[in-house]
């Protein structure tokens, strides 16, 4: 008996894993579809911002070492973003990031999609995705596009 619930319980996680790693699929293509960006190009941004995590919550410092914003979720949603999401009824709180990680994933595509308007299609704006468009950022940016790059060739 102890064996059977053993097998039971592997073929149920195995299937719950599965499901997930299927969900998680169809949240990046949708994404990608809705605003015109690789999903795979959108999972690689979500490996680096959060180790693919849905519950990641990273927190932004001065150099005095306050807190100057919070980041949530798969695709690490800026606070200062917040305000906005909630003025158009796409949240209502930053909990939300937090337990619907398509709406994470999909709020990170529209953030990326956002940018590539800005400043073009190039690795140097990919990476104000992480690092804003701050001219004294420029390194950081390229940082940011490399571990992405590195990433996003991987999954070819």
């Amino acid at each position: 008996m102890r064996f059977f619930l053993s097998c039971a319980l592997t073929t149920m996680l195995t299937g719950l894993m599965f499901f997930s790693l299927n969900a998680q699929a169809f949240c990046f293509n949708e994404a990608g579809m809705r605003y015109h960006v690789a999903p795979q190009l959108l999972r690689a941004i979500a490996e680096v911002e959060s180790g693919m995590n849905p519950a990641a919550t990273g927190y932004n410092r001065d150099r005095q070492g306050r807190i100057t914003s919070r980041d949530y979720g798969l695709m690490q949603i800026n606070s200062t973003h917040i305000p906005q999401l909630k003025a158009m009824g796409v949240i209502r709180s930053e909990n939300d990031l937090l337990t619907q990680p398509c709406l994470n994933v999909q709020t990170g595509a529209w953030i990326l999609a956002r940018h590539l308007q800005v400043c073009g299609l190039t690795w140097q704006c990919l990476g104000s995705y992480n690092a804003g468009f701050a001219d004294s950022n420029q390194a950081r940016r390229m940082i940011y596009a490399r571990k992405v790059y590195t990433l996003w060739l991987a999954s070819r």
